[in-house]
């Protein structure tokens, strides 16, 4: 690995995957990821990618999007989020990805909690995959892209205001001063902090640590979603979601008695904590959801992923309710940017789940991630184009030795995200951040 670099891109996930095609090929980029690539959040993804399916939809998608946001987003970035949507999906088509289409050979549109239409974009219930699959495929094609795993970033460089590069640990231990001319970070959120959650243990907020450290303006980091409903289990490592489009669909919620207790469309936070509140009402660990009256082979086929992984765990959703509870899931705040994913530090740039653009407000909308992540780091590519030729390398060196113990560079990052999100709202980090240390 070379120690200078036109971009680095800390994250594999779809924003960063988009950010760093949409680059010029002329410029010399950098992607690092803490593990390996395909595990990111984006890779997970069930339900499906939001697009604007025809020009009267335009009003609609906007007001869904405000009030499942509890009219607290930016309507600027929810604006230009949704005058995009269209044309990143075509660009995702040119990848390769194959969105599920009805027998005429239209799209395949389906529908999600607090949607009033049927606008999104779905492989199967594995949307995620295909799209960051085919989005790693084609950045593994482009010679002016390369790609480390098992590196993590343990700094940012900073100089006069500005980001000049970062400090990294390799997965020999080798710590490394890399520098750039422009940084995007696309770390993704912090779910690796919390007790339950869907996201993969290694996902623990770095970029918001570094954020705090160097005084970069956080904005909302105490706007965490809780998905209502991941597979209930003891085991140890992520939580299993199990879509919003599962309720779009047709499933209800029963508590153990059987009875429904809630309206399954309503906007996520709202059905997380009617969950919370039966579960304790009712003295139980969890609620169930029930497909029942579905067609079996209707099930396997629009839910395979979802179907076969609830089989190895003992339950089969063509026939039984399957146990579920609220987790840790996406977060809506993260480091303020503009809609070029401009951080308030020159030359740094966060997009997807790192970046806050205000596009969610206090509650995202179901299947916006994808679309917001990929919109932005298309917009912030296009910023760094613009404005990279008159950018010189910093001269600052990192005191390598500074990071050395690892236990307590992780120790003092956690303990900066969790007061932050402490000083924000106390009664939610009661509710929901059962964190470790």
């Amino acid at each position: 690995m070379e120690n200078k670099y036109d971009v680095i891109v800390a994250g594999t996930g779809a924003s960063g995957m988009f950010a760093a095609l949409s680059l010029p090929r002329n410029l010399n980029v950098l992607m690092i990821t803490k593990d390996k690539t395909e595990n990111s959040n984006s890779y997970l993804a069930q339900g499906g990618i939001c697009t604007l399916k025809e020009p009267g939809d335009y009003d609609a998608f906007f007001e869904d999007t405000m009030r499942a946001g509890r009219f607290e987003n930016s309507e600027a970035s929810v604006r230009c989020m949704i005058e995009h949507a269209a044309e990143v999906n075509r660009k995702l088509i040119s990848y390769g990805v194959e969105f599920d289409k009805k027998e005429d050979g239209d799209f395949d549109y389906t529908r999600e909690g607090a949607h009033s239409a049927c606008r999104i974009l779905h492989h199967k219930d594995v949307t995620g995959k295909e799209i960051t699959s085919k989005l790693i495929d084609a950045a593994r094609k482009r010679d002016n892209i390369e790609i480390q795993e098992y590196t993590l970033m343990m700094d940012l460089v900073m100089e006069g205001g500005r980001c000049c590069g970062m400090v990294v640990r390799e997965e020999d231990g080798t710590l490394r001063q890399i520098d750039a001319k422009a940084v995007i970070l696309a770390t993704g959120g912090m779910g690796g902090l919390f007790e339950h959650s869907t996201n993969f243990r290694h996902i623990t907020g770095d970029s918001f640590a570094m954020a705090a450290k160097h005084g970069i303006r956080l904005k909302n980091l105490n706007y965490i979603q809780i998905h209502p409903t991941v597979l209930y289990t003891n085991k140890p490592g992520r939580g299993f979601l199990i879509s919003e489009s599962v309720r779009g669909e047709g499933a209800v919620l029963l508590n153990k008695n059987g009875a429904r207790f809630v309206d399954e469309l309503l906007p996520r936070d709202v059905v997380s904590a009617a969950i919370q509140e039966e579960i304790q009402k009712t003295h139980s660990e969890c609620v169930w959801l029930s497909l029942e009256g579905k067609p079996e082979e209707w099930i396997r086929t629009r839910f395979p992923n979802i179907y076969q992984t609830c089989l190895e765990e003992g339950y089969d959703l063509c026939s039984e309710p399957i146990p579920v509870t609220p987790a840790q899931h996406y977060l809506m705040g993260g480091i303020e940017t503009n809609t070029s994913g401009e951080t308030s530090a020159k030359n740094l740039y966060a997009v997807g789940e790192t970046g806050c653009n205000g596009v969610h407000g206090a509650n995202r909308l179901a299947s916006n991630s994808l679309l917001e992540g990929m919109v932005f780091a298309g917009r912030a590519a296009e910023k760094i184009k613009q404005t990279i030729p008159f950018i010189s390398y910093g001269t600052t060196r990192a005191n390598l030795e500074d990071y050395e113990d690892l236990e307590t560079w992780k120790n003092e990052g956690r303990k900066r995200i969790m007061n932050e999100i402490k000083r924000r709202d106390e009664k939610f980090y009661d509710q929901w951040c059962h964190h470790k240390g």
